[in-house]
């Protein structure tokens, strides 16, 4: 839910605040910002949380905590790299497939019932990993109608060399 918390209010927050100093609602940059932000929040959570979200990697892969850690850090980077509007493009969908790939760890942890609430992991536990999946897809979308696909501008009612009718 966290995630969510930060994603709406920073997309409306961010196009408010350059509707007042532009003049323009910018929202582009506004969904790529609150989607890095996002990202940033769920990074901390690879660090404050290690423990909790190694036990979520499925068995069959190695180095856990390694790959909680290295995961953290793409987060980041990734959201920095939205902000670029030269890598944006590119950068979308490399955030779409991370996105995909760690949808089994959450079906995972959901599935094998950890409750990261017990003991010394502080996590919202099952239902929440349950509530991460279809919010998974809302972030996929988010990152594909606002980073990957092409937005083009609208044609000009008329150009300089055309007559006005």
């Amino acid at each position: 839910m966290e995630t969510l918390a930060v994603l709406i209010p920073g997309f409306v927050i961010s196009a408010l605040i350059c509707r007042w100093t532009t003049g323009e609602w910018r929202l582009t940059f506004s969904a790529n910002l609150a989607m890095c932000l996002m990202l940033f929040l769920t990074a901390t959570g690879h660090v404050l949380f290690t423990k909790g979200m190694a036990m979520m990697v499925p068995p069959f892969i190695p180095f856990k905590t390694a790959i909680v850690y290295i995961t953290g850090v793409m987060e980041v980077l990734m959201g920095l790299a939205l902000l670029v509007p030269a890598l944006r493009r590119h950068t979308g969908y490399a955030v779409i497939v991370f996105f995909i790939l760690l949808l089994p760890a959450n079906i995972y942890g959901a599935v094998v019932q950890l409750n990261m609430q017990q003991g010394s992991y502080d996590g919202p536990g099952p239902e929440y990993l349950w509530f991460r999946v279809p919010l998974q897809v809302l972030f996929i979308g988010w990152v594909w109608y606002w980073s990957v696909r092409k937005i083009s501008a609208p044609a000009p009612l008329h150009t300089p060399d055309m007559p006005l009718a």
